[in-house]
């Protein structure tokens, strides 16, 4: 098999309530190992996964919004260890839950960390913030996109919302990467659905793959993650060597369980070169100017 394509796995990962760190390790040790189990070479779990930790810690941070974000971010270190000894003892690339990061006093980011086989790891900061973590909770957003070169290929992060904005996916493509993992988390079917779509124009427009791995179910106790929905998905354009539909895999809606797919980064250049259309290359014919231009035209 080309070692460009490979199984990958997208967590419809739900919160618990943990009674101390060894549960926590001993969970994510479980859903590593059924991936790893089921041939999977790259997993992808969602957005604020690690919020969960919050319950580590005793009243009033589990319920307290801003609380936790100071006591969840101080396990950024261990949680870092933990997914790295994972990813090295199955040889597999871990996009692991995001979590708080405090980037200087009082000031958090939304960071996803990215594990290798061989030990190595990097992270990307969610650069859109919703109105809910800028109004409300008082996250603020990253303003680096990052590119990670693997053995499975070049791939990009773009966080929950950072989909809906086509130049961050645009950037990522243009510097080199075939491949948008796309880690979620959002309250309502409304709020899925915008991250579901959002994630398949981009694998349209960049004619490339996006992989969605969304938190799922609830937990009342928490005020940052109460209640999640969502379903896993794995993206391509709909065009040549993809379905017709572009929907690669599917998960089943709000069920706790991994989403297993073998994708073949081989079919993006293909696709790129030899497609019924060519969005990838036509992209900057659309650059027509401003707004106010084109109003004066039509005028």
């Amino acid at each position: 098999m080309s070692p460009r394509r490979f199984k990958v796995a997208a967590a419809q990962y739900p919160i618990d309530r943990l009674d101390d760190w060894q549960a926590y390790a001993a969970k994510i040790g479980r859903w590593v190992t059924a991936a790893a189990d089921e041939g999977a070479r790259l997993l992808v779990f969602p957005e604020y996964g690690a919020m969960e930790l919050a319950s580590l810690f005793p009243e009033p941070v589990p319920g307290d919004l801003h609380g936790q974000l100071p006591a969840v971010a101080g396990l950024e270190a261990r949680v870092v260890e933990l997914h790295q000894e994972l990813a090295r003892r199955h040889g597999l690339y871990i996009l692991g839950g995001s979590l708080p990061a405090e980037v200087s006093p009082g000031r958090f980011h939304n960071r996803a960390w990215l594990y290798g086989p061989d030990g190595r790891s990097g992270f990307q900061d969610k650069v859109m913030m919703t109105r809910f973590e800028r109004e409300t909770w008082g996250i603020s957003g990253g303003r680096e996109l990052r590119l990670f070169d693997t053995a499975l290929g070049r791939l990009g992060v773009c966080i929950c919302y950072d989909v809906e904005f086509p130049l961050l996916a645009r950037t990522l493509v243009e510097a080199g990467a075939e491949l948008i993992l796309v880690p979620s988390v959002t309250e309502t079917l409304r709020g899925y659905w915008r991250v579901r779509i959002g994630a398949q124009a981009r694998a349209l427009e960049n004619q490339c793959l996006v992989v969605h791995a969304p938190l799922v179910g609830e937990a009342l106790w928490s005020p940052a993650v109460d209640v999640s929905r969502g379903a896993a998905g794995v993206y391509g354009p709909p065009d040549l060597g993809f379905p017709e539909d572009g929907v690669v895999a599917l998960g089943e809606l709000d069920r706790p369980c991994w989403l297993h797919a073998e994708i073949d980064l081989d079919l993006i250049p293909t696709v790129r070169a030899e497609g019924t259309v060519l969005n990838h290359r036509h992209w900057p014919e659309q650059a027509v100017g401003r707004a106010q231009d084109v109003v004066k035209l039509l005028v």
